[in-house]
């Protein structure tokens, strides 16, 4: 099957990564559905709209189905009315490392607080520089899914 997507999340131990970003945004983005075996998304990213569907991951959580289109911040906007409670409300930055971009996302709302860095590669064993900045690695980590973050935010967590 053809547009896999493979990334790897990881916890932030630092902001040092807001001096090194070369943009930041913001993103609105809720969940029609949020089955993992076809999770469907809609994201309003600045001034563009985007229709995702991604489909379960792979046994390390690194490797799944991503299929999306763009589509209009009208109809992002209507769509996100539909998508079940918790909206997500993040900012994100693009951290150049290397050969690779960090995407770090600051969450806002019931999720404030919680900053992931997500890497894309091209191959699940690929090598690549890891900041200092970098924490923890929560790959697979299904609470740290922004699918989930929808249901469970990062403020209701006990642990």
């Amino acid at each position: 099957m053809g547009n896999l997507e493979i990334e790897r999340k990881f916890l932030v131990a630092s902001k040092a990564y807001r001096s090194e970003a070369i943009s930041e945004i913001r993103i609105i983005q809720g969940f029609l559905n949020t089955d993992p075996e076809r999770t469907v998304r809609i994201r309003i990213k600045g001034d563009q709209g985007y229709l995702t569907v991604k489909g379960i991951g792979n046994d390390s959580g690194t490797t799944r189905f991503e299929w999306e289109k763009e589509i209009s911040v009208t109809e992002a906007s209507d769509l996100i009315k539909l998508c079940e409670p918790i909206i997500l409300d993040k900012i994100r930055f693009v951290v150049p490392v290397g050969h690779h971009h960090f995407e770090v996302d600051e969450f806002k709302g019931e999720n404030e607080g919680l900053v992931l860095a997500e890497i894309e590669l091209e191959h699940e064993d690929e090598q690549f520089n890891k900041p200092k900045w970098l924490g923890a690695e929560v790959t697979g980590q299904v609470r740290y899914y922004n699918s989930q973050l929808s249901k469970v935010p990062f403020g209701q967590w006990e642990d």
